[in-house]
């Protein structure tokens, strides 16, 4: 694979990053037998990181960004994204374009996807039982901002139902609602 590592917003690539991207984009090349280009974007921002990684291939393009206070993580988190798609997305796209010459060319055939699945899915870290509090919508905020999580679970006071609270992308908060 030939890899195009640049930086963007002030970042210099440095050798070591380049060569960490392009070890991490061997992880991709053994799905396809044609070499492809990947062009690898790193952006710096105040709080994060941001990695962009654009493959075009001759019928689609496969594209993925992650921001991460780490830059290296970034691209892992990154990497890791465009493997998912590819195994989520190899059999359809496969199947849709069937029909056009070389398609059938682009994935290698002897790759086992369901080992790999099987390979990749993560365990589970940690278990936890917790005793579900009876509270309002704005005592589980309350409760998530000092916990510190990404959501709280927790059981409406006024409905009995397990919610959930979250916080968004945008620094809101959402609430899920069970039936």
């Amino acid at each position: 694979m030939r890899v195009q590592v640049r930086g963007k917003n002030g970042f210099q690539v440095t050798r070591a990053i380049e060569q960490y991207a392009v070890d991490k984009l061997e992880k991709i090349e053994r799905y396809f037998r044609e070499e492809l280009d990947a062009y690898v974007v790193c952006k710096v921002y105040n709080d994060h990181h941001k990695v962009e990684v654009t493959i075009p291939t001759k019928y689609y393009t496969m594209r993925a960004e992650v921001g991460n206070p780490d830059m290296y993580g970034a691209i892992d988190l990154t990497i890791d994204k465009l493997e998912s798609q590819i195994r989520k997305h190899k059999a359809k796209i496969t199947r849709s374009l069937q029909k056009r010459d070389g398609v059938k060319d682009i994935f290698h055939e002897d790759l086992d996807i369901e080992a790999l699945e099987r390979e990749l899915v993560h365990q589970p870290v940690r278990t936890k039982l917790i005793e579900l509090d009876e509270l309002s919508d704005e005592e589980a905020i309350t409760a998530l901002e000092m916990l510190g999580h990404d959501f709280f679970v927790y059981k409406n006071d006024l409905t009995k139902q397990v919610h959930v609270v979250y916080l968004r992308n945008d620094g809101k908060y959402g609430i899920i609602q069970t039936q």
